[in-house]
């Protein structure tokens, strides 16, 4: 037979198979003497379902968050952005709210990244890690992250 014989052939098998096992194919449920044996199915993931979107989203901003620190808001902003990533606001809400994320530690590691560039005051670098311009840390954040690098 040629090749498209063979596939042909292989086609028409298959089809016979299932149509003796009836509609719905053959069982793959394993019995024994207490009845049908479960399949086993993983484990569901703690909190709630992510969708394909938004667990893209946690891919890219686990990648962000790997590179420099980033505030909540920040980190939505740039995943939502058109700028940055695209995904819509949810998406990328629900990505963040997902991660296990120290936004105090992502403050500091961001006011060090100031300060390595430039001279800051304490009150100077609170504003630009709080200004909706910059980080968009909160006011408490900004302080914990000025005064652990060193600022204040």
């Amino acid at each position: 037979m040629t090749r498209p014989g063979l596939i042909a052939a292989a086609v028409l098998a298959g089809a016979a198979m299932l149509a003796s096992c009836g509609a719905e194919g053959p069982s793959t449920e394993a019995t024994s003497a207490s009845g049908p044996a479960e399949a086993a199915s993983p484990p569901e993931p703690e909190g709630p379902r992510l969708t394909g979107p938004q667990r893209n989203a946690v891919r890219s901003a686990e990648q962000y968050l790997s590179m420099t620190g980033f505030s909540r808001a920040g980190l939505i902003a740039q995943l939502s952005s058109d700028y940055g990533d695209r995904y819509s606001v949810e998406d990328a809400t629900v990505a963040v709210d997902s991660l296990d994320a120290d936004w105090n530690e992502n403050a500091a590691r961001s006011a060090a990244q100031y300060l390595s560039m430039s001279g800051f005051s304490c009150a100077g670098l609170i504003d630009q890690l709080s200004s909706s311009a910059g980080d968009r840390y909160t006011p408490e954040q900004a302080r914990y992250g000025a005064e652990k690098a060193g600022a204040c």
